[in-house]
């Protein structure tokens, strides 16, 4: 009897080292690939659809903008952060990012205007450097009570390439007149791609560039939060 006690204390020892070893091994690679690689992120509103919807979770490359950070695992807490800008942010980038106003919240939006440009809003259409960005309706957004028109929207890069992204609009919304602003050295301006139902550079100015946390490009899982449910059409997409 007592020696069936003994091993069972020895094989609960054992199963609960085995749990920390596994904790410990999970936090290390976890910490490992927020250090170099990639952090998570979940969408909590609706500011970048169509691109992203509530209840996605994407995942921020660090590294194309050369940065990296040592934290804790699964929080955004930073103990140390490097930054040496190898690639610069491009026109048309989805990033995540250090709300201004309160840096303690993230935020992600899309890169329209780089340092230097000049940047206004005339009847919902984007100007940069005086020329409107080009638009082509594809179709309408439907959701409950809630319908929107979408366009592919195209913007010039300094490469002479031209970026092209999902945006979309309602009848009715704020910030359709803006501007013209000139984004200042170090900074970037930005916009939610639900043009008309979002918080951004219209209302509490530009994005410093050592708030830039990183380059926003795949959705690795997707929950629908009013109708509970995996959109397992959504895992895998890449953001654009």
């Amino acid at each position: 009897m007592e020696e069936k006690k003994e091993n069972k204390e020895t094989l609960d020892k054992k199963t609960l080292k085995d749990f920390f070893k596994t904790v410990l091994f999970i936090v290390v690679v976890v910490s490992f690939i927020r250090i170099f690689f990639a952090q998570a992120f979940n969408i909590p509103s609706g500011s970048m659809k169509p691109t992203l919807l509530v209840g996605d979770f994407i995942l921020v490359n660090k590294l194309v903008y050369g940065d990296w950070s040592i934290g804790i695992p699964f929080t955004n807490i930073d103990f140390y952060r490097y930054k040496n800008r190898i690639t610069k942010p491009k026109r048309g980038d989805v990033i995540v990012f250090k709300y201004p106003e309160n840096p303690k919240i993230d935020f992600i939006k899309r890169i329209i205007g780089l340092p230097g440009d000049i940047v206004e809003v005339k009847n919902d259409i984007v100007y940069v450097n005086g020329t409107p960005l080009k638009r082509e309706k594809i179709g309408f957004y439907h959701e409950e009570n809630y319908q929107a028109t979408k366009y592919i929207e195209y913007i010039p890069r300094k490469d002479g390439s031209v970026y092209s992204y999902t945006i979309m609009e309602i009848f009715d919304g704020e910030g359709k007149n803006f501007g013209p602003v000139e984004v200042p050295k170090g900074h970037y301006f930005v916009l939610g791609d639900n043009r008309d139902n979002s918080r951004d550079s219209r209302f509490w100015g530009f994005v410093p560039d050592d708030y830039i946390i990183g380059l926003a490009f795949v959705i690795y899982f997707s929950i629908d939060t009013k109708h509970p449910g995996i959109r397992f059409n959504r895992i895998g997409k890449v953001i654009r």
